[in-house]
């Protein structure tokens, strides 16, 4: 298991948690991956999955099982994800060293 490959903040740790909770999802996990696409070139791929796939990097925070795959590590290795509330929008903020530019959606960015 990899342990330090990503941070995520316990705002987000905990609004994973709700979620799963509110869908349903008793098993499995939340997958992290990057795929081509979007309006910088790469988007963030965020979506539950009942089990990890035989490569993937896994990563338990707190009972928050999170899902890599290898190539998405070199571009999400050292980042930070986030929950931002606030009154103009709520969602994941993706803190992201490996972004050159990003888009103003917060979820596209160009490596």
């Amino acid at each position: 298991m990899v342990t330090e490959m990503i941070e995520v903040t316990p705002k987000a740790i905990e609004k994973i948690r709700q979620t799963f909770a509110r869908e349903g999802v008793r098993e499995g996990g939340l997958r992290l991956g990057v795929l081509g696409g979007g309006c910088s070139g790469l988007s963030y791929q965020f979506r539950f999955e009942p089990k990890p796939r035989p490569n993937d990097n896994v990563i338990d925070m707190d009972g928050v099982r999170i899902f890599i795959d290898p190539k998405s590590r070199v571009f999400l290795e050292g980042m930070t994800l986030d929950w931002q509330d606030s009154l103009l929008q709520s969602g994941f903020v993706f803190q992201n060293p490996h972004a050159k530019r990003s888009c103003g959606c917060g979820t596209s960015f160009s490596a």
